[in-house]
């Protein structure tokens, strides 16, 4: 059985913009352009609110451009584009949708708000609020430079918006201007209002050692906040038990010496000298009728009077009888 032969014919998706993007007003002029990948000849615009337009394309051209002039309130809705390759019946699929947005002149532009401030470091929230007392149903938050709007937020039945920059960084500074979308129009928005620039400071930079010589550190010895301050006290408590591990040592020296000094001057005051603990000195010898010899020795013995008594002591005297004659 010969095999069956199925030819598939691949239809791409067709896109759709418009021109200008963004910052159109009610009566300007807008052209929506939807590209097609293969040669077409047909495509279609459509409206999301029913009715759709239709133009045949050239065999040269792969864009079709569809044209509002002095565009009004019914212009403002969201649109795609569809078409169909001249050689097939079929069509390829609906295109994504695009929102034309026109700006309505006549509301009053919303307020704006920030908080904490508007210099702040990296890392903080910084809180955006938009409010419109009278029109405002929709809010908008929008930053220069950029063509889509950042947030959007119903106010609620309120008349205030409130938008949330969580950690910002350097990336996030710029000016912020907020719009709304005026009750039961949701494709007509008030003008942009006031703006706020909010600037963030970069958080300073680690220090950055020699990766040779920077030896890594351990988290346990990470030192937590107010580490520093703690070791500067460490170093004065050390430095405060060294002067007084000093100031012991010197006050015992001196007590040492200073008892030293009241001993000897309590062995002068009681007549002792160094010589006399070695030897005993005679004053001189003499003899009486009966041949002894007398001799006279100084003594040193406790004195019982207080060193400090204003009277000297005298030396005590010790006699002793000497025989000098030899035995008969």
């Amino acid at each position: 059985m010969a095999p069956l032969a199925v030819n598939l014919i691949l239809v791409p998706r067709p896109s759709l913009s418009l021109h200008p993007s963004q910052g159109v007003s009610l009566g300007d002029n807008i052209t929506l352009r939807c590209h097609v990948p293969r040669l077409a000849a047909w495509v279609w615009l459509y409206r999301e609110g029913g009715w759709f337009y239709s133009k045949g394309k050239g065999k040269e051209q792969d864009v079709a451009e569809f044209s509002f002039v002095s565009t009004k309130r019914e212009h403002a809705d969201r649109y795609w584009c569809q078409y169909r390759v001249s050689w097939s019946e079929e069509a390829s699929e609906k295109s994504d949708p695009v929102e034309l947005v026109l700006t309505d002149l006549r509301y009053p532009p919303s307020s704006i708000s920030l908080h904490p401030e508007q210099h702040v470091g990296t890392g903080t929230n910084v809180t955006i609020s938009c409010w419109n007392k009278d029109y405002g149903a929709t809010f908008l938050l929008h930053k220069d430079g950029s063509s889509d709007p950042l947030q959007r937020q119903d106010s609620s039945g309120g008349d205030t918006a409130t938008f949330t920059l969580f950690g910002v960084t350097p990336a996030d500074s710029g000016t912020y201007r907020c719009s709304y979308h005026p009750k039961n129009y949701s494709f007509l928005s008030a003008p942009l209002g006031d703006s706020m620039t909010l600037e963030v400071t970069p958080s300073p930079a680690p220090p950055v050692g020699d990766p040779i010589c920077r030896a890594p550190v351990s988290p346990k010895h990470l030192e937590p906040t107010g580490a520093k301050g703690r070791s500067h006290g460490n170093l004065v408590v050390a430095v405060l038990r060294g002067c007084a591990a000093v100031l012991v040592f010197s006050l015992g020296l001196y007590f040492v010496l200073d008892a030293r000094s009241l001993w000897t001057r309590r062995d002068e005051s009681a007549g002792v000298t160094p010589e006399m603990h070695k030897s005993v000195q005679f004053q001189g010898p003499s003899k009486d009728s009966e041949d002894l010899t007398y001799a006279e020795m100084p003594a040193a013995i406790p004195c019982s009077q207080s060193p400090t008594s204003p009277t000297a002591p005298q030396s005590p005297v010790i006699y002793t009888t000497v025989s000098t004659d030899l035995p008969r």
